[in-house]
């Protein structure tokens, strides 16, 4: 349930109607993944108690998990200081990457702070 709907009023969506949700293991503080949401996702997230998203290729709601039981049970939405951000702390069972990999994060570093490539 939606404990401020207040602050739900006050979200700042792009102009697609969506913004931008940061998933974290609410076990490891460990960033999951990164998708979108628009209202009605919001809305069935706090109602199934899982998180579900907009899919911006399929350009309809996905219930994480739903087809491969990797769901996400919601611990605790937060907005960030400009309302224009969700940080959302899940307990997940199973990896939330759709390469089967424990976070979306999995693949190749970019860099590192303090190391010169050049």
């Amino acid at each position: 349930m939606i404990a401020n709907r207040e602050q739900l009023t006050k979200l700042r969506f792009n102009e697609a109607g969506l913004i931008p949700a940061v998933v974290q293991s609410a076990q490891t503080n460990r960033v999951l993944m990164v998708a979108w949401m628009n209202l009605e996702s919001i809305e069935q997230t706090f109602a199934v108690g899982e998180t579900v998203f907009f899919s911006r290729s399929r350009s309809e709601l996905w219930h994480k998990g739903a087809t491969s039981g990797n769901t996400q049970r919601v611990v605790k939405v937060e907005v960030d200081c400009d309302s224009d951000c969700l940080l959302i702390q899940v307990e997940e069972n199973g990896p939330a990457c759709h390469t089967g990999t424990e976070s979306c994060f999995d693949t190749a570093v970019l860099g590192e702070a303090g190391t010169n490539n050049g």
